[in-house]
Order: C-alpha cells, then structure tokens, then sequence
C-alpha cells in the first residue's frame, strides 16, 4: 500500500513537469505568423506587452542569458527564458524563429523576453 502511494505522489509530481517541458512541441511544419522587428519597435510603448513572432539571428552575446536578436534590418536585445534548450549548438548564423513577448521600457529601448527558440 505504502508502495502505491509513493508511485501515485511521485506520478502526480513529474507529470506536470513533463507536460509543461516543452509546450510548443507539436510538430507543425506549414506557415506562421512573423512580424518584422520594424513593426515591434514603432508599436511598442511602456505599457503595451505584445506576444510576438519574429524570424533572424542572435547576432551577438551579452550576457549568460541576453542576446542581440537581429532580422536582418533591425537589432533588438532579447533575454532566454532559463527552461529554453536546443538540440544542437547555434551560432552567429543559425536562422531561428523566436516566440516572445515584448517588453517597454521607461528609460531604454524595448527588449523581448523569448519564451520558445526553434531553429529554421
């Protein structure tokens, strides 16, 4: 009985966790909806958070956790969420997708808080 209960709690833990792993993990293939980093930028301002969709390059590392992101017109600083892993190694000109959030900001420029990296 004791055994019984163990598995159902240790169960009821770990699914969540699981479930929640990867939430986008539908393999999907047909088109998606991207905006231009030009768009986020003149629509942006400190109160409007904008769930978006964006398709370029993370350009350059500043910090363990903050890149630059650029569509190849534009450059915005754009900050991993701590759960976000990859396959494989990226670099400089590995074409991803990223899916976000944006972020404004009183004193500086908007950056994006990246929830999802698929890579292209």
């Amino acid at each position: 009985m004791k055994q019984t209960v163990y598995a159902i709690s240790a169960t009821m833990i770990i699914m969540p966790a699981v479930a929640l792993a990867n939430p986008t993990s539908i393999p999907y293939t047909g088109p998606v909806q991207t905006t231009t980093l030009s768009e986020v930028l003149d629509n942006t301002s400190l109160f409007s958070d904008q769930d978006i969709v964006l398709e370029g390059k993370l350009v350059k590392q500043i910090s363990s956790d903050t890149f630059v992101f650029s569509d190849g017109v534009k450059e915005i600083n754009v900050e991993l969420d701590d759960d976000i892993r990859l396959n494989q190694a990226i670099n400089a000109d590995t074409h991803l997708r990223i899916y976000g959030e944006v972020e404004g900001h009183l004193n500086r420029e908007p950056e994006i808080e990246v929830d999802n990296i698929q890579i292209l």
